[in-house]
């Protein structure tokens, strides 16, 4: 399991994330801010396989849409479009044991 974000950097913004799902399980993608001196794949999982969301500016979890749902299937596509300030976010698959499995990357936001 693996999320990658391509490109890794984009300006400040308005910013369109698209998710296409080359797996066979259903997935999301999540963005959280990444505080300074943190690393990307450091966030702690609960008894549940799942990281916190608290501060979740969006996310890109609904079947050929936009927004929120209940996962993107395999071989579908979903998006989002946020309001980024330049900072760290990460994006990452919240969906039990996923994130913990390798489910994230960083996307960096520039001023």
């Amino acid at each position: 399991m693996r999320l990658t974000a391509t490109p890794s950097s984009v300006p400040a913004g308005k910013v369109s994330l698209r998710a296409y799902n080359k797996g066979v399980l259903a997935h999301e993608v999540v963005v959280l801010p990444l505080p300074a001196g943190h690393a990307p794949g450091r966030r702690v999982t609960g008894s549940d396989g799942r990281v916190s969301e608290a501060g979740s500016l969006g996310e890109a979890s609904r079947t050929c849409g936009a927004g929120a749902g209940n996962g993107i299937a395999p071989g579908s596509t979903s998006w989002t479009t946020l309001t980024l300030r330049p900072g760290r976010y990460e994006l990452l698959c919240n969906f039990p044991g996923h994130y913990s499995a390798g489910m994230y990357a960083e996307l960096d936001v520039t001023g």
